[in-house]
């Protein structure tokens, strides 16, 4: 009875991948694995079939390798399916592949030579092809699309489970052949179990669809060395048991001077290390780009904020430099006067670009910006002087400066905006196409970045001129009202030089001018603070009687009304106000007609309202022109009072409305929030 185990075991299991391959033939599927899939199901039928037959024949081995390589060529088709298979990926493909091959060589020899030291290696090299595979499984596995990883979750559940099984049966073997027998005899009975997983896949064989990261790469890679060292060191161990040479002691040595030498070669010079790194780029991997990571190193350099940020143009140079491992650089822009100066640098080892020996600055601008493409340096002083037309003739000061080693034109909307010399790398190596394309598509969006900040900067110089402007209009039309003073008194003092009073008044008119003439200078310096309004109660009558006072001259300006009431209002700014409001009214009303100051208290707001029986005004210029800057009815008016009046009660909170009608007046009426402490001292009182 225990003989007859370990045949039914494999029937079992000849019998399940047979019957798979029966039905996946008959299904027709077209994805490209499919024939790889239906030689797995055959050869390890066959293998199960011959392990039922003639347990322990060569024939065996062979079968067994066969499977195995197949199961191998299927995971290797299913990489490959994104179409982006690395060349590391193809390495450990290729690595596992040779594991097999020896497995063939070491089965072969055993027919020749009856050597258990040969039998001992063999086993070896089945624990390692079976660590390889898995390795490989949970590589393709791990780095799978998500989409993808439920459509081929079963296939690698099952090649798991047979390697596993593999990995453990040959493990314990070499070390002990006896305690081994068992899992020989039920070995078939594992595989057929995982018939049932390669059904479920190949029901949804339509959908396998794999992408590797370059991460796998390096994982599958640092896991198939492990592999590969302790195989070796064991193979060694085992060929070597019982020589009387001590191969060990001399060995170690060996391994670490030459691990001593590497250290002293590759850790003290960066030029070595860049070597190693261009090199491991370029053999392992089909792009020695992470593009994915690149990417996010530029975008996170050009973003970075906060205080101990770098200027932007430093950040653009650096984000490049980054990329292609340069120590340093310089930024170039053409300036109005069409000479190429720097504009801003990151480490840059070399001079900068000398003032005045540029005379064909302008032609290599025009040239850069037509031909668009990154300027490999080193192959121009190569040919420098050679009769090969280069397409651009780069400017004398670069060709001679051997920092220069690759140029970056900054193109925003097909226009140079700017560009970047970028310093060798300590590994000085020629650009090629994956450079070319990536730095190009870079220097595209430093130079939108770079574009929108210069064009932040335009606008808020813009602003800066359009506040400078506001400020000089209204400053500006309270110069004219300060002439117009002016003006009455000079007219005045012809006639009344006299008298000593008006001499008197004349003299604190002329301070009073001078006075507000430096404020005004003043508030028209641009390192001058914009004045804050502070809104506080305060007492109506001297403010009211001050800006009466200033136009009394002119006109018969009469304050009726409770002037003792206060109001929540800013001093200057209401007195500013009422200001150019009497001022409009004074110059609308005709000789002898009286200008009346109105001060009411109405459901809790103080009312100022400013009569005169002028000319008036109709709808249209009131809904249209009236609080409009620079309109104005009067020939040498500015048509600003209306409108700063109307924006200074605005900002104390309050509110200016206007009633008139043609031939009947104006009165302008300025509502304020009312001081509701000094109303309740009043009635106490």
């Amino acid at each position: 009875m225990q003989a007859l185990i370990p045949f039914w075991s494999y029937a079992l299991a000849a019998s399940m991948f047979i019957a798979l391959l029966i039905w996946r033939v008959g299904a027709g599927a077209t994805q490209p694995g499919h024939r790889l899939l239906l030689g797995a199901f055959a050869m390890t039928g066959c293998w199960a079939w011959l392990s039922a037959i003639s347990a322990g024949d060569i024939l065996v081995s062979y079968a067994e390798t066969a499977r195995n390589l197949l199961w191998v060529s299927l995971l290797y088709s299913l990489s490959a399916t994104g179409g982006d298979r690395q060349h590391g990926v193809r390495l450990v493909y290729g690595a596992v592949s040779a594991v097999f091959g020896l497995q063939l060589v070491a089965d072969t020899l055993m027919m020749f030579v009856d050597s258990g030291a040969l039998l001992q290696t063999a086993t070896l090299l089945r624990i390692t092809a079976a660590a390889g595979s898995l390795v490989l499984v949970h590589n393709l596995y791990g780095q799978a699309a998500p989409a993808s990883r439920p459509t081929i979750r079963f296939v690698m559940l099952g090649l798991t489970l047979i390697w596993i099984y593999d990995l453990n049966l040959y493990t314990i073997l070499y070390l002990d052949l006896a305690t081994a027998s068992g899992l020989l005899d039920w070995r078939g009975v594992a595989v057929t179990l995982t018939g049932p997983l390669f059904a479920l896949a190949a029901k949804q064989e339509d959908g396998w669809r794999i992408r590797l990261s370059r991460a796998a790469t390096f994982q599958s890679l640092s896991l198939l060395a492990i592999c590969a060292y302790f195989a070796v060191m064991t193979v060694l161990a085992t060929a070597l048991r019982g020589s009387s040479w001590d191969w060990s002691g001399n060995l170690l040595v060996a391994l670490l001077a030459v691990m001593t030498v590497g250290a002293m070669v590759l850790l003290p010079s960066p030029s070595a290390r860049s070597w190693a790194k261009v090199k491991l780029a370029k053999h392992l991997f089909e792009h020695h780009y992470d593009y994915r990571t690149e990417w996010l190193r530029f975008t996170d350099t050009l973003g970075r904020s906060g205080a101990d940020a770098p200027p932007l143009a430093e950040r653009v140079i650096k984000a490049f430099a980054d990329i292609v491992d340069s120590p340093g650089g310089l930024l170039l822009v053409k300036d109005s006067a069409g000479e190429i100066t720097t504009a801003a640098s990151w480490n840059w080892p070399g001079r900068n670009p000398p003032a005045g020996d540029l005379e064909t600055a302008g032609e290599f601008w025009t040239e850069v910006e037509t031909a668009g493409r990154i300027l490999e340096l080193d192959a121009y002083r190569q040919r420098w002087g050679h009769s090969k037309d280069l397409g651009i003739k780069i400017p004398q000061w670069v060709a001679e400066d051997g920092c220069a080693w690759a140029g970056v034109p900054l193109i925003h909307n097909d226009r140079l905006f700017g560009l970047i010399l970028l310093a060798a790398p300590d590994y000085r190596r020629p650009l090629d196409w994956e450079d070319f394309d990536l730095l190009r598509t870079a220097g595209r969006q430093a130079a939108s970045s770079l574009a929108e900040s210069h064009g932040q900067e335009a606008l808020s110089n813009a602003r800066r001129f359009e506040e400078f402007n506001r400020r000089f209009a209204f400053i500006l039309h309270d110069i004219k009202n300060l002439v117009s003073q002016l003006s009455l008194l000079s007219r005045n003092a012809e006639r009344h030089a006299d008298n000593e009073e008006f001499r008197s008044d004349m003299v604190a008119t002329l301070k009073s001018s001078v006075g507000k003439m430096n404020e005004l200078l003043a508030r028209l310096s641009p390192q001058a603070a914009q004045r804050t309004q502070r809104s506080e109660p305060t007492a109506l009558r001297p403010i009211l009687s001050s800006a009466i006072a200033a136009k009394r001259r002119n006109c018969d300006v009469r304050l009726l009304g409770d002037a003792s009431l206060s109001a929540v209002v800013d001093p200057m700014g209401l007195e500013q106000a009422v200001g150019h409001l009497l001022q409009n009214a004074v110059e609308a009303s005709p000789p002898g007609k009286p200008v009346t100051v109105r001060v009411a208290e109405q459901d809790g707001a103080v009312l100022i309202r400013i009569a005169d029986q002028g000319c008036g005004m109709d709808g249209d210029f009131i809904r249209n022109r009236l609080f409009q800057p620079f309109a104005s009815t009067k020939p040498d008016g500015f048509g600003i009072g209306s409108f700063e009046a109307r924006s200074l009660i605005a900002a104390m909170g309050g509110r200016l409305s206007v009633d008139s009608r043609p031939g009947q007046g104006t009165t302008f009426t300025i509502m304020l929030v009312a001081d509701t402490a000094g109303v309740a001292t009043r009635k106490r009182a």
